[in-house]
């Protein structure tokens, strides 16, 4: 699947006349030449191609690579107040100037995988200089805040990273992308700086965001990371259960690594045994005693990585047998076979695909999907892929 649909779709992807990648397709499978480009959809197909082209010492990967990376550089850092902006017009101009701590994340966790594949110095300051102003503008006595304007003025609308009709004050997706980003940071540099940033925000999640009580993560906050609604995002919980896992790993501290992945463990077990179906597959999420039951691409991804974490850890079968009937599900339902596309977004309780969502948009990449076939393949498990 990595080779026969998700690397030629993202190639096709390609915008030779404007720089970076066309930033939209419909269901219907209409390019929009001409639609704004996510910046972190940017930042997510310059990991992917540097991560696949480590992989599978690929020159037309590398040079895909080399192709987001300008677009990036280039047009996507504000070279007057610093960091990355949300979104440019389809020629590469910004187009919403705000600063929200998860896109920073996503370059910085681009840049250090382009800095692995090239060696490029100019690309590791450009991590390092994000990585500084996330350490500086958004780190608080408490926390990270999240959104501000361009000028790195705080912005109290939220709403990019909220849901269920409230404005958080903290999240835990973007704390979880910002330990990602800068364990991404950590594993190219071995910076001692973003190891001490790394252990801070671990420290967070294990007394804030993750609940022992619950076997889950916790959502929205306030501003003093009191939780504002009972939800369980399974595709988050199951998400950081071999993420936060990895990076921990990194820092080559045996205690610390005990407690995330007692955490890890726990909440693994709580997706497996509350939201994991039989027929192969994962729910979205809980909120209240209400369940979402659509499936969602990534949250699929998500599962088959952290139930495969688990079942190396524990040994038990279960989450092997999971991990590929999940597999199986994905390729049965998720995976478009009309000619030039990839996955579909969602589908849903009738196991038919979801049609009014995008094939490609702002927020559906190659990161998800991309990182399961790589990691997948860096295992040996290359059958099928």
């Amino acid at each position: 699947m990595l080779r026969s649909m998700i690397l030629p779709f993202w190639h096709s992807m390609r915008d030779d006349r404007n720089g970076g990648f066309f930033g939209y397709m419909g269901p219907d499978l209409s390019r929009d030449d001409k639609a704004d480009k996510g910046v972190i959809l940017h930042s997510r197909i310059l990991w992917f191609f540097s991560e696949a082209a480590m992989a599978l010492k690929t020159e037309k990967e590398r040079e895909a690579a080399e192709h987001a990376y300008r677009f990036l550089s280039e047009k996507a850092i504000d070279r007057g107040y610093g960091g990355v902006y949300w979104s440019l017009t389809y020629d590469g101009k910004p187009s919403d100037t705000s600063k929200h701590a998860y896109c920073q994340a996503f370059a910085i966790y681009a840049l250090s995988s382009y800095y692995r594949l090239t060696g490029d110095e100019k690309a590791l300051e450009e991590a390092f200089s994000i990585y500084s102003l996330i350490e500086s503008k958004c780190r608080d006595g408490i926390g990270y805040l999240e959104n501000f304007h361009r000028d790195w003025t705080p912005d109290p609308d939220n709403s990019r990273l909220s849901g269920h009709g409230i404005n958080a004050y903290r999240t835990m997706n973007t704390l979880l992308h910002i330990f990602e980003a800068y364990s991404g940071l950590y594993q190219a540099t071995r910076s001692d700086d973003v190891a001490a940033s790394m252990r801070n925000i671990l420290q967070i999640y294990l007394d804030k965001i993750y609940s022992l009580e619950k076997r889950r993560e916790e959502v929205f906050f306030d501003e003093n990371y009191d939780s504002l609604l009972d939800i369980t995002s399974y595709g988050h919980d199951i998400e950081s259960s071999w993420l936060i896992e990895w990076g921990t790993s990194l820092l080559e501290d045996e205690n610390l690594l005990s407690r995330v992945s007692s955490a890890s463990s726990a909440m693994a077990a709580n997706v497996y045994e509350n939201a994991y179906d039989g027929r192969g597959f994962v729910v979205n999420e809980k909120y209240g005693d209400s369940v979402d039951c659509t499936r969602i691409w990534w949250v699929e991804a998500e599962s088959i990585e952290g139930f495969l974490n688990e079942y190396r850890k524990s040994g038990d079968e279960k989450y092997l047998d999971a991990a590929l009937s999940i597999w199986e599900y994905i390729k049965e339902h998720f995976a478009d076979r009309r000619s030039g596309s990839e996955w579909f977004w969602a589908v849903g309780e009738d196991d038919k695909p979801v049609f009014s969502y995008p094939i490609a948009d702002p927020w559906k990449c190659p990161y998800h999907n991309g990182r399961l076939c790589l990691n997948l393949m860096r295992e040996g498990v290359e059958n099928g892929l």
